[in-house]
């Protein structure tokens, strides 16, 4: 029962650093897109400047517009993409933290009933104990 217990305790104990992992992890991953979005909107607003300064020629205008637009679509593709990836990781987060609760709960469950078989077996002792004595006590006036 002990290594039951202490088992638990590791499993727990592993459990909770893969969530601080994934927590890290996911703080990380908000901080890289978020430095990516301001890396992003810069450069699409030097483009726009830039199609700006070569409107004199329409053809062109029209390429950039179109490389542009693409640039974006793709970066919002990547954007959509990592949010879909931060929605899974957050749910297997929660799901980890779920699980967590319910090892505590088992845990706490084993415990209790560890501590009752104690409490009977050192009631039962205690009887066995008393019982010997008297035994022994009997055995030594008789003999």
């Amino acid at each position: 029962v002990a290594m039951e217990t202490v088992s638990l305790e590791h499993q727990i104990q592993s459990v909770q650093r893969h969530i601080a992992f994934l927590k890290k992890e996911q703080m990380e991953l908000l901080h890289d897109l978020h430095l990516e979005i301001l890396r992003l909107q810069k450069h699409c607003s030097e483009l726009t400047h830039d199609l700006e300064m070569k409107e004199l020629e329409a053809r062109q205008q029209d390429v950039l517009d179109r490389e542009l637009e693409e640039k974006c679509r793709a970066m919002e593709a990547q954007l959509q993409e990592k949010e879909k990836d931060n929605l899974e990781l957050r749910k297997e987060l929660q799901h980890k933290e779920t699980l967590v609760a319910a090892l505590r709960s088992s845990l706490r469950t084993k415990e209790r009933r560890f501590l009752e078989e104690l409490k009977r077996r050192s009631h039962r002792v205690t009887i066995l104990d008393t019982e010997l004595q008297k035994q022994t006590e009997a055995a030594a006036y008789l003999s």
